[in-house]
């Protein structure tokens, strides 16, 4: 077995048809598969799946940016999840959001969630050390239009916080992907109160207001029950003090 290990640990997460092409044939890699995880070697992360074990701590040598990275063939992690991976997070979650354009079952491995989402592009992102993950700009924007359903807005706005510079050339590029005017006017208002930190100029946001349409919008859905305020510039209907936020407190995701 010990060479199929020494193997193992080189590829760290690998998949059933790479045991079988590396055994020539499916009832040899069987059978190496079923010795390794007896003895320790290997775990099952999922259907067709592996992660090679270290020997001296018993746990995966791969981490979960890696494990997610191999979930499809074009598997990437996003949203808060690329936000941790790029230090940073405000919060450590225990779901990895995982973009992909083929489906995958959610499932747990190890203390963590693999969410599946459903990739729109295969731009801009990174593939680095095993690990695929949408580029700090694709990251914002994709987090932006989905804060409601991965982040939560406080965790959103620190995360931003911690940011100090961005490609915003980049940023209208994603923004334009999308192709949504509502997105348009979300990035335009929560970004507006990052200018100077993330050292974005007039002229990004002078784009993004050209291109908001005449529709007035809820920041939100659950503002439409709570204290909000107009915004005439982005046509909105806003928190009274978006970064009062930071101090209130918001809802939690792991």
């Amino acid at each position: 077995m010990i060479e199929y290990y020494t193997k193992f640990i080189a590829w760290r997460v690998f998949s059933h048809a790479q045991v079988v092409d590396l055994c020539g044939n499916t009832k040899t890699a069987e059978t190496v598969l079923y010795h390794s995880k007896r003895k320790g070697l290997i775990q099952h992360v999922k259907r067709s799946l592996y992660v090679a074990i270290s020997l001296e701590t018993g746990s995966s040598i791969a981490s979960p940016y890696e494990i997610a990275s191999q979930i499809t063939a074009d598997s990437y992690i996003s949203h808060h999840s690329a936000f941790s991976y790029y230090g940073f997070a405000n919060q450590v979650f225990t779901t990895i959001t995982v973009s992909s354009s083929s489906r995958f079952k959610s499932f747990e491995y190890d203390g963590y969630w693999y969410q599946f989402k459903q990739s729109y592009s295969n731009q801009g992102l990174i593939n680095a050390h095993g690990v695929r993950a949408t580029v700090l700009e694709r990251t914002i924007i994709d987090t932006i239009r989905d804060f409601s359903k991965t982040t939560g807005l406080e965790e959103l706005l620190r995360c931003l916080s911690m940011i100090t510079v961005v490609n915003e050339s980049e940023l209208l590029a994603y923004l334009t992907v999308y192709d949504n005017q509502f997105l348009f006017q979300k990035t335009g208002y929560i970004l507006s109160h990052f200018k100077k930190g993330l050292k974005l100029s007039d002229k990004f946001f002078s784009k993004c207001l050209s291109l908001i349409g005449k529709s007035v919008r809820y920041f939100y859905e659950d503002i439409k029950s709570e204290v909000s305020v107009y915004n005439s510039e982005w046509q909105l209907f806003v928190p009274n003090n978006l970064m009062e936020t930071l101090d209130e407190g918001g809802d939690e995701f792991v």
